[in-house]
């Protein structure tokens, strides 16, 4: 590429960043014209926009400071990193009945994984087929939210996460794109009785596979060819009981990805094949909530026929415990215990660093989490949080690039964040 049009996509990128700032200010400084609607929300002959931006401050810190444990950005850096930001705005609208459109817009930016930029985060038509105070089916195509656990359809929203940074043992932030949503048609039922609701969603799709994070989370490296998306399936099912008092859920998928080689290339036409199944339960009481999840994945890479890029079929674990207790309405806090091993069968990396000569506790995490809420105003919340980590499983190697500094086994990450949403 020539030194002319790095210059034109480095004006590109520099112009875009200004416009997001811009609009940022534009919405905290009219945050009156925004909310002068009774309803907190600004409705326009039937069309709803919402929207919320956040700006986060990592830190992170080892025992004996020679190594890096960066994390969203130059965390480990004196002055930590504010690499952590977030913008969305969404809409939708329902000109008929039975007949929705919706769409956000989002631009993350979150270290080497997330550089900013806007996306559609979600995009879809949902038509109701059937409805009834007892039942419901209906059908969505176009890119929807991948119905896992019980945050990943709202993951993006700051308000709506238990924390700062969700249990990264199930809501992997290095591959997030690629586990958020997906392109295609999902089929979606409710049913309402005395005894409980019962909502159940499947999706027939093609994973967003684009982006350089997933391509080094299925390939370990970048390459010269691109990944294939390849017709994939998720599914969801949830109990709730006296209105989300007691929730249960099962969820799983079988991703598929294919390998397309560039000229010259030294990768051959590989494929990758992922297969999470979760298992998830929530009870609620007037001032705190319990959650826990569990989630086994089965993980396959064949015939890409290079060294770098050796065939495996392992199975990975995961599981959290989470506690969250309300002072107030301002005030919570939370607790947590997140455990993730890459691989069950090497659950301390040992075979792993003989193999491949690389940490063992690059294949394991095990995260200790504190953390408190202040919902200053209804639209505006300020959160900190602390996590004693064993272990850097979850660490993007974005961020952390194996050839160059290493990481520590024991670390520490401190987080803050301040939120607006209208």
């Amino acid at each position: 590429m020539t030194a002319s049009k790095f210059s034109m996509l480095n004006r590109t990128s520099v112009l875009k960043n200004y416009l997001i700032r811009i609009g940022m200010l534009l919405i905290m400084q009219h945050s009156s014209w925004i909310n002068a609607s009774d309803t907190d929300k600004k409705i326009l002959n039937g069309l709803q926009i919402h929207g919320f931006l956040s700006q986060g401050w990592t830190k992170t810190t080892d025992g004996d400071k020679k190594e890096k444990n960066d994390f969203f950005g130059d965390s480990s850096g004196k002055e930590g990193s504010f690499a952590f930001r977030e913008l969305g705005v969404n809409a939708s609208h329902r000109p008929l009945t039975n007949l929705q459109f919706s769409m956000q817009l989002i631009s993350r930016q979150a270290g080497e994984d997330s550089k900013g930029g806007i996306r559609i985060d979600y995009g879809f038509l949902d038509y109701t087929v059937f409805t009834s105070e007892a039942k419901e089916f209906g059908v969505r195509i176009g890119r929807t939210k991948n119905p896992f656990t019980f945050y990943n359809d709202t993951r993006d929203v700051p308000f709506t996460r238990p924390s700062i940074i969700l249990p990264q043992s199930i809501y992997f932030d290095r591959v997030r794109n690629f586990g958020l949503a997906s392109d295609g048609m999902q089929l979606y039922g409710e049913s309402r009785s005395e005894w409980g609701d019962i909502t159940a969603q499947f999706s027939t799709v093609f994973p967003q596979v684009g982006d350089t994070s997933t391509e080094v989370g299925v390939l370990g490296g970048k390459s010269p060819g691109d990944l294939k998306t390849r017709l994939s399936y998720i599914g969801r099912i949830m109990y709730e009981r006296d209105g989300g008092r007691l929730r249960l859920a099962v969820s799983g998928a079988h991703f598929n990805i294919g390998y397309d080689p560039a000229p010259a290339d030294s990768l051959s036409t590989g494929s990758f094949r992922f297969s999470p199944l979760f298992f998830s339960v929530q009870y609620n009481a007037e001032r705190w909530s319990f959650t826990s999840e569990y989630a086994i994945r089965h993980i396959e890479r064949e015939n890409f026929f290079n060294d770098n890029v050796p065939d495996f079929n392992i199975t990975g674990e995961s599981y959290y415990f989470q506690g969250i207790y309300r002072f107030n309405p301002s005030w919570e806090a939370v607790l947590r215990y997140d455990v993730y091993y890459a691989d069950r069968k090497d659950r301390h990396g040992n075979k792993f660093e003989r193999d491949f000569h690389r940490p063992d506790h690059s294949r394991f995490a095990k995260d200790l989490t504190v953390g408190l809420r202040w919902n200053i105003t209804p639209s505006i919340m300020l959160r900190g949080e602390y996590h004693l980590v064993n272990g850097t499983g979850w660490l993007s190697t974005l961020d952390n690039p194996k050839n160059e500094d290493p990481t520590d086994q024991h670390w520490n990450l401190f987080a803050v964040q301040a939120s607006y949403r209208f």
